[in-house]
This record gives C-alpha cells, sequence and structure tokens, in this order.
C-alpha cells in the first residue's frame, strides 16, 4: 500500500468552536470555514484524521457514547456538505481524572502519538508527507515526534498558547494561523516544499 500523507486536526478549537468541553449536542458548532477548507485538502489527495483528547470523560463532565456521538455529528454533517473525514480518534484519558477507569497515564493522550500511530497503521500515512493542526501546544508538540510539520491556529486556546510560545514555554510550530482556512491554505501553498 502506498502511504499518502495526511492532515491531522484537533477537534475542540480547530474544527469546532472551544466550549469548554462539549457536554451536549447542542454546544457543537463548526468554524464556518471548516468543511470548506477540509474538502480542499480532500481534492489535494490528503487524508484527513481528527484527534481529539476528551479528558471530558476522565474528569466525570460527559460520557464516551457523547463523545462518539459528536463525533458522529461531525461526520454527517460532513458527508452532507460531500466532505470526507478518513478517521476520528480520541483519548478519553487523563491521570488525574475523577473517574477510575479512565484515571490513566496512556499512549494515546497528546503530546504522545498513540492516536497518530494508530491512524497511520489503520489508514498507511507518509508522517514526512504530513501535517498536524491545533490549538493547544500539546497539538503542535506532535509534528516533530513523528516527523510531521504543525501549525497552532489562534483560535480556541491558540492565542493564549501563543504567549507562552513567544516565552520560550515551548517551541515554535512551523506556522500559526488564524483558524483552520488560513491554516489549511498555508498545507496547500507549503506541502510540496521542505520545512
Amino acid at each position: 500500500m502506498d502511504k499518502r500523507p495526511a492532515v491531522f486536526l484537533d477537534r475542540d478549537g480547530c474544527v469546532n468552536v472551544e466550549d469548554n468541553h462539549i457536554r451536549n449536542l447542542d454546544q457543537f458548532r463548526l468554524y464556518p470555514e471548516s468543511l470548506d477548507s477540509i474538502k480542499k485538502l480532500n481534492a489535494a489527495g490528503f487524508l484527513v484524521v481528527v484527534i481529539t483528547n476528551q479528558s471530558g470523560v476522565a474528569r466525570g463532565f460527559m460520557t464516551e457514547e457523547l463523545v462518539r456521538r459528536t463525533n458522529g455529528t461531525l461526520r454527517e454533517w460532513a458527508s452532507e456538505a460531500g466532505v470526507v473525514i478518513d478517521g476520528i480518534y480520541y483519548c478519553p484519558h487523563h491521570p488525574e481524572g475523577t473517574v477510575e477507569k479512565y484515571a490513566i497515564y496512556c499512549k494515546c493522550r497528546k503530546p504522545a502519538p498513540g492516536m497518530l500511530l494508530q491512524a497511520s497503521e489503520d489508514l498507511g500515512i507518509d508522517f514526512s508527507r504530513s501535517f498536524v493542526i491545533g490549538d493547544k501546544i500539546s497539538d503542535i508538540g506532535l509534528g516533530p515526534v513523528v516527523g510531521a510539520r504543525s501549525i497552532l491556529v489562534r483560535t480556541g486556546y491558540g492565542a493564549a498558547q501563543l504567549e507562552k510560545i513567544k516565552s520560550g514555554e515551548a517551541p515554535w510550530p512551523d506556522h500559526v494561523a488564524d483558524g483552520i482556512g488560513d491554516a489549511i491554505d498555508w498545507i496547500l501553498d507549503h506541502h510540496g516544499t521542505e520545512g
């Protein structure tokens, strides 16, 4: 199987509006440019994979069933718009969680690369031609771990996280974008170049 490039998208704060954990489906709202931007990735031949930490499950804010329903809603909206999302992976764990089953250290909670490695196994991904987009330092930290490029968006927690990067608390990403649309346009301009 030929390996393909992928764009890994954080969910909350990148694809949909950050709302302090999606505790019911009424809170789930996409950014206006999300689906049209993902469609551009489809057209350019990228796999599109959503990777999301959902520590609210471990913290008792919501159930895994709600996370799955929310991800299912995203797939429905994408399908209705003619957009392909090739995979959605989530991590329900947090070592300081209050729900014992999920209160563990794991290999899937970002910035650990477990979700990306699973997606690569499932879908056949060439990390060297791939990108990670997110609004947190834990998202953009994934790029160097797997050999992909990373983009921080200023939406969600991104603007506050950028201040931490500026103060030297974390390494710079390959690019800082205003939002998902800007990030994807940058990818389409740079995916054939190195670094």
